[in-house]
C-alpha cells in the first residue's frame, strides 16, 4: 500500500515495526510490512525514527507539491545500478538504435491511447462515429511516426511534431467522454485551467514518482533522456518512460468523471487555475491506487499493474548491457 499524508498537521513516527500517524486526537497504526511508499502532499511532519524504519524496509518517502509532482524523496542510497548500464544509456542516446528505442515508447503510448478510445467506443454507442474519426486519425499518425528513420538529434523535432498532432486528436476524443459541465478547451498544466486537467496533472505527478523509483532500482539514470533532451535538474528519462503509462491516469480520471464521482467542491481556485484539495486528493488517490493494484497478465506472468513499470525498467537495463532475460524471468 501507499501511505498517503494529505491532512495538514499530520505527524508520522515509529513504534517498533509500525508507522504511527497522529492527527489531532486521532491515531492510526500501519504495519511497515504493508507499506510500499510514503507520500506526503501537504504540511505534515515525520520523525527521524520513521525515516529510519522506511530506509530499513526499502520504503521510499516522496514529497509531492500542490499539483502532484514529486519535488524530493528520501531514499536508501543503495540503488541497483551499474556503471555499464549508464554508459550504454549515454551511448545509445546518440545512435539510430536510440531513435528506435524512443519511438517504441511513443508508439506504445499511441497504442494505449487508441486502445482506450476503442474500448470507450464499445461502451458508448452514441459516440461511435465521433470516436471512430479520432481513432482513424491516430492510426494514420502512428503509421507516419513508425516510418521515421535516422538519428535522434536530427529527427527529434519531427517526432515531437507527430506527437503533438496525436495529442490534440486524442484529447479532443477524451473530451467527448466527459460530462458537459466538466469539458475542457485544451490540455493545460501549470496552472490547470479546469477541473479535468487539474485532476489529470495530479495523477501524472504520482506516476512520475513511480517511474523515477523504477529507474533508480533498475540502475537507469533518470536524468539522461532520449526524446526529452538533457537539461540541468530535469529528469528527462522519467519524462520519456512515463509516456508508456500515462493511459493509466487517463483511464482513472476519465472513469471518475464519467461515473459522476467528481464534484466541484473537490477543487480550489488558485491564480487563474485550479488545485485539487484534500477531498479531491482522497477520492483520486484511492481510485488510482486501486487501479494500479489490479492484477493483470503481462509478459507471461500475473502481476499488479504498477509492477509493470519496474519489470520494464529492469528489462530495459538488461537489454542495454546484453543480458536479456527470458519472458518468464
Amino acid at each position: 500500500m501507499d501511505l498517503i499524508l494529505t491532512s495538514f498537521g499530520s505527524y508520522l513516527h515509529r513504534q517498533g515495526e509500525m508507522f504511527i500517524i497522529n492527527l489531532k486526537e486521532k491515531k492510526q497504526e500501519v504495519s511497515s510490512h504493508k507499506v510500499r511508499s510514503i507520500m506526503i502532499t501537504t504540511g505534515a511532519s515525520l520523525s527521524t525514527d520513521a525515516i529510519e524504519l522506511a530506509i530499513e524496509k526499502n520504503i521510499d518517502i516522496v514529497f509531492l507539491d500542490a499539483v502532484g509532482h514529486p519535488y524530493g524523496r528520501v531514499w536508501h542510497g543503495r540503488p541497483g545500478s551499474t556503471t555499464a548500464i549508464r554508459r550504454e544509456q549515454l551511448r545509445l542516446a546518440d545512435t539510430e538504435k536510440g531513435l528506435r528505442v524512443a519511438l517504441s515508447w511513443l508508439l506504445r503510448k499511441m497504442d494505449n491511447q487508441i486502445g482506450f478510445l476503442c474500448d470507450a467506443r464499445q461502451k458508448r454507442s452514441r459516440l461511435s462515429a465521433a470516436l471512430t474519426g479520432k481513432i482513424d486519425a491516430l492510426l494514420e499518425l502512428r503509421q507516419s511516426l513508425d516510418k521515421v528513420n535516422g538519428f535522434l538529434d536530427v529527427m527529434r523535432g519531427k517526432i515531437m511534431g507527430f506527437e503533438g498532432q496525436a495529442g490534440r486528436v486524442y484529447w479532443e476524443a477524451v473530451n467527448f467522454m466527459l460530462p458537459d459541465n466538466f469539458q475542457f478547451e485544451a490540455r493545460s498544466r501549470n496552472p490547470a485551467k479546469d477541473e479535468f486537467n487539474c485532476m489529470l496533472n495530479y495523477s501524472y505527478g504520482v506516476l512520475y514518482g513511480t517511474v523515477e523509483r523504477a529507474c533508480i532500482l533498475a540502475g537507469l539514470d533518470p536524468y539522461v533522456g532520449f526524446i526529452h533532451t538533457d537539461h540541468y535538474q530535469k529528469k528527462s528519462l522519467v519524462f520519456d518512460l512515463i509516456e508508456c503509462y500515462r493511459v493509466w491516469a487517463d483511464e482513472t480520471v476519465v472513469g471518475l468523471f464519467a461515473a459522476r464521482k467528481v464534484k466541484q467542491d473537490m477543487f480550489d481556485r488558485f491564480q487563474n487555475g485550479f488545485l485539487l484539495n484534500k477531498n479531491g486528493k482522497a477520492v483520486l488517490m484511492q481510485r488510482l491506487g486501486e487501479y494500479l493494484d489490479e492484477g493483470i497478465r503481462y509478459r507471461n506472468r500475473n502481476i499488479k499493474r504498477r509492477d509493470v513499470v519496474q519489470l520494464d525498467c529492469h528489462r530495459l537495463a538488461n537489454e542495454w548491457i546484453g543480458r536479456v532475460a527470458d519472458e518468464d524471468d
